[in-house]
């Protein structure tokens, strides 16, 4: 079976060394640097608030399950997740195989008032400073594809630059890995990453892992008021959810629906 991650995880190293030859890391550090450092943190403060709260993801495609969204009016997406109430909008920049593009995050963050966060495969401080001139408040962290000096690097950058690093890990030794650099908002992907394989107990089980002052988002394979009411109960903080949003005509109807259930 094809490792996905290391595919995307190349592909993003890949798009890092055509980026640098445009834009140096020096200059797109200057930019991010110039720019507005003391933001307070504001994807930290939303999921800190009473209550489940929801990342609404942005996305085309994805490798598991090809095009999603044929036709993709992401402006009007972020502008419906604004609406219903979500308290995050994650945006989907990697191109290869999710279909994203930059472009979609600058002008997503230019458009809504609730912070959002580069979904990316970060593998160099390239990206971070990037994601800062795009406009980004948050910015994921992959454990599975960073060693524990660069992971403890990118999330003492994102803070230098006021944005929060959402660390996602799978498994024990990741919410390790993650606590050790210094995580304060841990994502737990119910989807291996590696094959692509969804259970939602995979937060459930590591939620007592990670410190309440932590924190603590459920990631992928949420599409009941159900799952909701079961990580809500397990004492989960926020959930990011995508393709059922996504799939759904009526964005606002599926996030009252999920609301149910916390």
């Amino acid at each position: 079976m094809t490792d996905i991650l290391s595919v995307l995880e190349a592909a993003a190293k890949e798009r890092v060394e055509t980026a640098r030859k445009v834009v140096s890391v020096d200059d797109m550090a200057k930019k991010a640097l110039g720019m507005n450092l003391d933001t307070g943190f504001p994807f930290e403060r939303a999921l800190k608030a009473e209550g489940m709260s929801f990342i609404c993801e942005c996305k085309k495609a994805s490798p598991s399950k090809g095009v999603i969204a044929p036709d993709f009016p992401y402006l009007q997406i972020a502008k419906e997740y604004e609406a219903a109430g979500a308290s995050c909008i994650s945006v989907l920049t990697e191109p290869t195989r999710f279909l994203g593009e930059d472009r979609y995050l600058k002008e997503i963050a230019e458009t809504v008032s609730i912070p959002c966060i580069r979904k990316d495969f970060v593998v160099d401080e390239y990206m971070v400073y990037e994601a800062k001139v795009l406009g980004a408040s948050a910015v994921l962290l992959i454990c599975a594809i960073l060693e524990p000096w660069q992971l403890k690097k990118y999330i003492d950058l994102c803070h230098r630059l006021g944005m929060s690093a959402l660390v996602e890990a799978h498994d024990r030794s990741e919410v390790e890995m993650a606590l050790e650099a210094g995580a304060r908002v841990i994502g737990v992907n119910n989807r291996n990453l590696r094959d692509f394989t969804v259970d939602i107990g995979n937060s459930i089980a590591l939620r007592p892992s990670v410190p309440d002052n932590v924190v603590f988002v459920a990631e992928s394979g949420i599409k009941t008021s159900e799952d909701i009411r079961r990580l809500r109960e397990a004492g989960v903080d926020a959930v990011l959810i995508g393709e059922t949003f996504m799939r759904s005509p009526d964005k606002k109807k599926v996030l009252d629906e999920l609301r149910d259930g916390s």
